[in-house]
């Protein structure tokens, strides 16, 4: 009597990634993907999740991979199920969240012979992967069920090491794809503990000491510094707090990198980055920037431009991320934490012979400006009560629970939030930032509300443009029964309002065409199709309490806020030159030559 090897490799599968702390799957319909869905389903030690889209079940094994640092499956079956896997695992690549992919394949008698439903999924991600390995047609034979084992134990390990990212198993079953009633082979568990598989990966290498003692030796040169944080950093708000207290730097902060918060902080920076003198008055003589760039393209042709005026630092774990094209006096793959906490202590720690107090002048120049032009935006905006995109993100960061998560959508609200959002603690930003592409959103944001329901935490709140929410109305499917509570602020300005900031918004016969592409879709009626229940703002001043009203209602809600495309350009410009002005008031001349440098 031969065993039942198909059902007993995909056991094993599912018994090693429990026993390797990985604790959710989202998995597709299909037929050949049927044994490991019936191992996952039959286990009950992962949560398993189902989708009808496989776009967008990647996409929601995302976002649980990006609130965790966990990866989780996703599964689905042979052919184009599979392609359609693809953009979420290139956004787990460039945005280093973990994913473990499994794609169901035909055995080798038939492929390359018409056969239905296949396609080469062999390499099918390309170099978008830590690892990818077609595995064989599981059978009964000696070893095996360690070798099992040991692809699963692996999986785990390769896709949240060092740089995390996705992992693609691509997995060849044969008929029958259903429990047999034959024995099971007995896999003993692997005798190596799995306690080298945590969340978070393997220790990034750290500094050597003669980096260390450069950046030192120039932030003591070059004292009027910034400290410039983008996504990805994942440093610690105590860790920019007791450098910046160590060196009187301002912080200018991302509003996705979590930390745009503190004493230091400086909000406003991207609404004033256009102003020439508002520039000369404020500019550093040195800049050390953690994470990726800053959203905003002025602020980084400001602060890192192509030709060398000024030593510029960049500290990133991932290589390719560091905007090396830049002319950066040093370029550290270092954890960026780790990186500046070594940097202040070495500051701190030195003899006084080279410590040197902080330059208190600079930091209060720059927060001068700041909370000038804070309060000249702010009571701007509070002025006028017809919606504008860059209040509702304000309103959005400010409504937001303290301990939820806030998820912000490429294109325009992830700009917003970064010129508009005020400084604010206690909440974790997530941004698909990797590609920038607006793919998969709406189960991205709705994997991270998962993934803290799970813990018991606070409700997730997502702010989403009307194209954006519409690429990935799919997954919507099914999200009232999943028990989660996600609150989706849904900015509608029928159309692509980011392209009206573009050049191609001067061709005026075809813009709208190509890229205004009003869809006049009623999107409340979209939600409720859903069993979504929607509350729509027609003011500014209720989009903050239509928020806290839906987070309170629990569930997943929508709050839908229709906006003006055509005035969006003039009144962000409008509130450009309220904060110039504001800016200069402060540093004591149209020209700021009062101030000097």
């Amino acid at each position: 009597m031969s065993a039942d090897a198909a059902t007993s490799f995909a056991r094993t599968l599912v018994d090693e990634w429990a026993r390797r702390g990985v604790t959710d799957a989202v998995v597709t319909p299909g037929s050949r993907s049927a044994p490991l869905a019936l191992a996952l389903a039959r286990d009950g030690r992962l949560r398993t999740h189902i989708y009808l889209d496989e776009r967008s079940a990647a996409f929601f094994a995302l976002g649980l991979g990006r609130a965790t640092g966990r990866p989780a499956v996703v599964l689905c079956t042979s052919g184009t199920a599979a392609a359609n896997f693809h953009p979420a695992v290139l956004e787990a690549h460039h945005g280093r969240v973990p994913l473990l992919v499994c794609t169901a394949d035909r055995p080798p008698e038939l492929q390359d012979v018409g056969a239905a439903q296949t396609i080469d999924q062999t390499d099918l991600f390309g170099p978008a992967t830590r690892w990818a390995t077609t595995v064989a047609v599981p059978v009964e034979a000696p070893g095996a069920g360690a070798s099992w084992r040991r692809l699963a134990a692996r999986a785990v390990t390769e896709t949240i090491g060092r740089l995390a990212g996705p992992v693609h198993l691509n997995l060849s079953f044969r008929e029958p794809l259903v429990p047999t009633g034959e024995p099971l082979i007995d896999v003993a568990p692997l005798l190596a503990p799995p306690g080298q598989d945590q969340a978070g990966g393997g220790p990034q290498p750290g500094p050597s000491i003669e980096v260390m003692d450069r950046v030192a030796e120039l932030v003591r040169d070059h004292h009027r510094g910034v400290l410039v944080v983008g996504w990805g950093a994942a440093v610690r708000a105590e860790t920019v707090a007791a450098y910046t207290a160590a060196t009187g730097w301002p912080v200018l902060a991302d509003a996705i990198s979590s930390v745009r918060a503190g004493e230091s902080a400086i909000s406003t920076y991207d609404l004033l980055a256009n102003d020439d003198a508002v520039r000369s008055a404020l500019d550093p003589a040195i800049v050390i920037r953690l994470g990726a760039p800053l959203t905003g393209k002025a602020t980084t042709a400001w602060l890192e431009p192509t030709v060398a005026e000024r030593p510029l630092v960049v500290v990133d774990r991932d290589p390719a991320r560091r905007g090396g094209e830049r002319a950066a006096t040093e370029l550290v793959t270092a954890d960026p934490d780790q990186f500046l906490a070594e940097l202040t202590d070495q500051l701190v720690g030195e003899g006084p012979e080279l410590r040197q107090e902080p330059d208190r002048a600079w930091l209060a120049r720059w927060l001068a400006v700041e909370h000038s032009v804070r309060r000249a935006v702010d009571t701007h905006l509070d002025h006028d009560d017809e919606p504008f995109e860059g209040r509702i993100a304000r309103d959005v960061m400010d409504a937001v629970p303290a301990g939820s998560d806030l998820v912000v959508a490429s294109s325009m609200p992830v700009r917003d939030l970064e010129s508009f959002a005020r400084p604010r603690d206690k909440v974790t930003v997530h941004a698909n930032r990797g590609v920038n592409g607006i793919d998969g959103f709406v189960s991205t944001a709705l994997g991270i509300a998962a993934a803290t329901a799970a813990t018991g935490g606070a409700p997730t709140v997502a702010l989403v443009g009307d194209l954006c929410f519409l690429h990935d109305s799919n997954g919507l499917a099914g999200a009232t029964g999943r028990a989660l509570d996600a609150v989706f602020v849904v900015v509608d300005n029928n159309g692509g309002g980011i392209f009206s900031f573009l050049a191609q918004a001067d061709l005026d016969e075809h813009f709208e065409q190509l890229w205004g592409t009003p869809h006049d879709i009623d999107l409340g009626a979209l939600g409720a199709v859903h069993g979504i229940p929607v509350t729509t703002a027609t003011r500014a001043e209720e989009v903050g309490e239509a928020v806290r009203a839906a987070v309170a209602a629990g569930g997943v809600r929508m709050v839908h806020v229709r906006t003006d495309r055509a005035t969006n350009v003039a009144r962000h410009h409008a509130v450009a030159d309220v904060a110039t002005s504001a800016a200069r008031s402060v540093l004591g001349g149209r020209d700021g030559s009062e101030t000097g440098r």
